[in-house]
């Protein structure tokens, strides 16, 4: 078995302070990193995703006026700008391989992006011959959910770290952890 990390948008438009702030997002950044450090022996990679949307036009649909924040969101992770960084608290240098996604049109798993050299999610974990995959980032009810759903549907073995993850809110989160369940994906904690 060959496992990957996938960190996903762990960013700061998605912790304290961020167009779409989630509570919990800076310590998770922070204990993302920490978990890396004791364990980067056991990936063979360690792969980021980034929304990383257009600065110019609502990207499909996906920013609005008005968001209803399900389907349409305020501006946020815009290319460039301070919000598409990643969190302070994850190492950037620990991250092997970035996946960008987003740019102009809606984008929710890492799977819908790509390398800067055009290559997708599935074509750098098929090259490395990964067939685990352990997710971690922000949120658990959003692009981790659709990430795990993707990755199980592409036939990888895939385990969400829930202690190394954080949700928008209680209600999305505990539909999402039982949804990614039914569909095997293993849940269980870092330690």
């Amino acid at each position: 078995m060959t496992n990957a990390l996938i960190v996903v948008d762990v960013q700061n438009d998605f912790t304290e302070g961020g167009s779409l702030g989630v509570k919990g997002g800076n310590v998770v950044a922070t204990s993302i990193t920490e978990y890396i450090h004791a364990h980067k022996s056991s990936y063979s990679q360690v792969i980021a995703s980034r929304d990383w949307h257009s600065p110019d036009g609502d990207n499909g649909g996906h920013f609005a006026p008005k968001p209803d924040l399900v389907t349409t969101w305020p501006p946020h992770c815009v290319q460039g700008t301070t919000g598409s960084a990643y969190n302070p608290g994850l190492e950037s240098e620990l991250i092997d391989i970035q996946i960008y996604k987003g740019d102009g049109h809606p984008a929710y798993s890492a799977f819908e992006g790509h390398t800067p050299g055009g290559a997708s999610l599935d074509d750098v974990l098929r090259k490395a011959k990964a067939d685990h995959l352990d997710i971690v980032g922000i949120a658990t009810d959003h692009c981790v959910r659709a990430t795990a759903l993707d990755a199980i549907a592409k036939g990888y073995t895939v385990t969400v770290l829930a202690d190394l993850c954080v949700g928008v809110a209680p209600v999305t989160t505990i539909a999402a952890v039982a949804e990614m369940s039914a569909a095997g994906v293993t849940i269980r904690f870092s330690a």
